[in-house]
């Protein structure tokens, strides 16, 4: 399966990243910076992500994460609201 769970989801957006394996620390706060204006990751965050993935896996979790972004804030300038797609309490996620 996939995704997070919801304690997972209510960790990662109070900023606390305890728990989860290094590479998703990584990507987590690669998304983060990538999020923030201006977009710019540091070279030492640069360098923790090499530590787990190749140069062609980050292009493609970057160009998803800028794809993300993209759509997060084109919906905000047409007030696109949420599809209801996850609601507190579903199971996705299988450890």
């Amino acid at each position: 399966m996939y995704g997070c769970s919801d304690e997972e989801i209510a960790s990662i957006r109070e900023g606390g990243l305890d728990g989860f394996p290094a590479a998703e620390v990584a990507l987590l706060r690669m998304a983060d910076a990538m999020a923030s204006t201006p977009s710019n990751v540091s070279e030492a965050l640069y360098t923790e992500l090499r530590r787990h993935f190749s140069e062609e896996e980050l292009m493609e979790l970057a160009a998803n994460a800028a794809l993300e972004n993209f759509r997060a804030r084109w919906n905000r300038v047409f007030d696109v609201g949420s599809d209801g797609i996850y609601r507190k309490g579903m199971k996705f996620k299988q450890r």
